[in-house]
């Protein structure tokens, strides 16, 4: 296994960074304000900021030209992303989650205009081409975002203003026929302005049965009631459809079939839609003082197949090869509501805000049998038909939040700004299952916290840091689970407690001057440490010993250290240069109860595992696997960027991704070798008439056709051949070199 150097080399690279910084004396801050918000960016500023943040700006996600957030997100250090096809991307942030890949909740709060989002996946989507920026806040991030906010949060804004007015029109091809139209229309007078945008991407993908369409129209409408006030309504309807084919399994079918001809994904077929509604009124009070108001409504309605029929309902039963064959429907109903209110107050001596969050949002599962079938070829009485139409699954879970959170930031010296945050939630949720006439329901109350401060060495520096905390409720199914299946293996566990995660972080931003080049640069260390993690007591995804039940318990535990550095140039030189590298050690602290299974899972359960007869036994073997380096978790990656302007509205720009080598398993047999990839984009603009402007782009990825995984997982013994090995896992290819070419009309 791998072992980290430890945080002494980390503060020494840290100080490093301050030693070229120049330091010098400093002012007094002046006049201090809360910047801090879960609805607007209007307040935002980094001067005495206690955490660690990055925030991209959507004139550079529109400059990039890409087709995934991934493409963006690898520029920001601590950021690690599971892309597998269709846009599917779910974010993680200092190694929490990396280890889990069946469609979890990522650790990570998700807010856009406000309204938290998540889909069911715990995958997250966003029209590209309506984004104003992307802030993205590390370490333990409940204090103000609350639920599952234990490694940071991202925090999208989308586009408004008065520059949106005109008309502009896009369009892009590229490889695997991927095209993109995009047309928008905006309106600007002197109390309003407005905007309405449609856009079409699609592809056929690279992978079998990866092809995906996405559909967006949104907009927006922002009306200045008066000098100190104004009211935003803003909307987003979408519908993705997408197959989500494009796993091999092992390192062999990766070589002869990346493309994954072979085999059936248990889930595909999605066709999603999305609505994101939200009104926000903002009023600039005397004294500087500020109110915003925030009511939302996200909807999410997904449809989607699961389990690949493998037999008809005849007597005896045949085998079906239909690869388009699937038994059952899914259709998953999800709407999130809220209102949020914030008061702040600044001044020369304190600042202060005071919040409100409430939430009512629910959740609708109703699945069915699509065909008659047999679930096995045997005739036994045991093997009965299943009947098409037959109802399966209905039941619906309500969860209520009702938070109060608020900031305090006051100067106890001059250079010196405190801060403390806190954030208290009380979660009720209710669960119904209609076709068992079941009622369930379970509270929680959690308090979540930060403790900073900023310290300006300089009139351009500053050192900052932070204690702070996240936590994830336990859900539905690991609180209620043998209560839901009474015939399953999993016993229910109603005494489970939220899991908690502490961040510790220390570090060092500001502006300075190297080689005669002005520098942005901000470096940080840091600790996270996550603690009652809700774990099965047979391990991630395997089975329990034969005649005991598996049971969801606070038993697990893991923790990250690491250092972040990011480095940006002067964007206005002819030659712009910008740095992102994450040194991360993530480790399980707490996890002795591991199951790798060996065999078919199916079959007859053995004891002993050198009596398994793999294709039709499974054995369990017991690992401890505390301290291990948790999956997909590289320890170095270096982002660099290099944009080159030769002439006048030319950019030339050169990106180098490059990671070391991970695990893809939690007993860490199975490592998947580093790789480095190049891309390239070249950029013209043009202004015509008086205000009107043109864009052309060719964009190439992975310039040199380097051949490595987009992501790779495996946690037992796929095949059936009573080893755990390489031929075991599940890998996503990536396609190779693909480009991507457009021009765009702004008038």
């Amino acid at each position: 296994m791998r072992r980290g150097c430890g945080f002494p080399v980390l503060a020494g690279a840290l100080g490093s960074v301050l030693a070229l910084s120049g330091v010098s004396a400093a002012d007094n801050l002046g006049v201090i304000y809360v910047e801090s918000t879960t609805i607007d960016d209007r307040f935002e500023q980094k001067r005495d900021e206690p955490s660690n943040t990055r925030t991209i700006s959507g004139e550079k996600v529109d400059e990039s030209h890409v087709e995934n957030l991934q493409q963006v997100l690898q520029s920001v250090p601590g950021i690690t992303s599971e892309f597998t096809s269709g846009g599917n991307l779910k974010i993680h942030i200092r190694g929490v989650e990396n280890q889990r890949y069946m469609g979890e909740k990522p650790g990570v709060a998700v807010v856009i205009d406000g309204v938290p989002v998540f889909e069911r996946t715990g995958a997250v989507n966003i029209d590209l081409d309506n984004i104003e920026s992307i802030k993205v806040v590390k370490g333990g991030a409940s204090y103000l975002f609350g639920d599952d906010a234990l490694a940071g949060a991202v925090i999208i804004t989308t586009k408004r203003g008065a520059k949106l007015a005109g008309y502009r029109l896009e369009a892009e091809r590229g490889s695997f026929n991927y095209q993109k139209y995009l047309a928008r229309a905006g309106y600007a007078s002197d109390n309003m302005n407005a905007h309405v945008q449609v856009s079409r991407r699609e592809s056929d993908g690279y992978w079998f049965q990866s092809e995906y369409r996405a559909d967006y129209v949104d907009g927006k409408l922002q009306w200045y009631v008066d000098d100190s006030s104004d009211l935003t309504f803003g909307f987003e309807a979408s519908n993705r459809k997408k197959d989500s084919h494009g796993s091999v399994e092992g390192v062999t079918q990766a070589e002869t079939d990346p493309q994954s001809y072979e085999g059936r994904d248990y889930a595909r077929m999605y066709d999603v839609d999305l609505g994101k509604y939200y009104l926000t009124y903002a009023k600039d009070l005397d004294g500087g003082k500020n109110l915003l108001l925030n009511a939302y409504q996200y909807n999410d309605h997904t449809r989607f197949v699961t389990a690949p029929q493998n037999y008809t309902a005849d007597t005896p039963p045949q085998i079906v090869t239909d690869v388009n064959a699937y038994t059952t429907g899914n259709d998953y109903k999800q709407v999130q509501r809220g209102v949020k209110s914030e008061y702040r107050s600044a001044g020369t001596g304190m600042a202060w805000m005071a919040a409100l969050d409430l939430r009512d949002n629910t959740y609708r599962n109703y699945t069915k049998y699509l065909v008659d079938f047999k679930s096995s070829p045997s005739p036994s009485p045991l093997n009965p038909i299943r009947y098409a139409g037959t109802v399966v699954g209905d039941d619906f879970t309500r969860e209520q939040v009702h938070a109060v959170y608020g900031e305090i930031k006051f100067q106890p010296a001059d250079r010196f700004t405190f801060t403390v945050n806190g954030r208290y939630d009380h979660l009720a949720l209710d669960y119904e299952d209609y076709l068992a006439a079941l009622k369930l329901d379970k509270s929680f109350n959690v308090t979540s916290w930060r403790l900073g401060g900023n310290y300006a060495l300089a009139d351009t520096v500053d050192i900052y840091g932070n204690v702070s905390t996240g936590f994830r409720a336990p859900s539905i199914s690991q609180l209620f689970a043998g209560t839901i299946s009474p015939t399953g293996k999993t016993a229910s566990n109603p005494d489970l407690r939220p899991e908690q995660s502490l961040n510790m972080e220390l570090g060092l931003r500001g502006r300075g001057n190297w080689g005669g080049v002005d520098w942005d640069f901000d470096a940080a260390i840091f600790q996270l440490e996550r603690d009652d993690y809700i774990m099965s007591t047979a391990g991630q995804y395997s089975l329990p010993v034969s005649g005991e039940l598996e049971q969801y318990q606070n038993i697990g535990g893991m923790r990250s250290r690491g250092f972040e550095l990011a480095m940006n140039s002067d964007r206005e030189r002819k030659v712009a240069l910008n740095v992102a590298y994450t040194y991360l050690l993530s480790e399980f602290t707490r996890y002795d109860n591991f199951n790798l299974l060996l065999g078919n899972r199916y079959g007859t359960y053995v004891a002993d595992c050198s009596i398994l007869n793999p294709a039709t036994q499974y054995c369990l073997q017991s690992m401890n696997l505390t301290g291990n380096v948790i999956p997909r978790t590289p320890q170095h990656h270096l982002n660099l960027s290099l944009d080159y302007r030769p002439a006048r509205g030319w950019t030339v720009t050169g990106e180098m991704d490059a990671y070391s080598s991970y695990y893809v398993d939690e007993p860490n047999t199975i490592e998947i070798g580093a790789r480095t990839v190049f891309n390239a984009l070249l950029r013209y603009d043009t202004r015509f008439g008086a205000a009107n402007k043109a864009s052309f782009f060719v964009r190439i990825d992975n310039v040199f056709d380097e051949h490595y995984y987009n992501t790779a997982r495996g946690s037992s013994d796929g095949n059936k051949d009573g080893v755990f090995d390489a031929e075991d896992i599940s890998i996503v290819v990536n396609p190779g070199r693909v480009w991507t070419a457009g021009l765009s009309v702004q008038f």
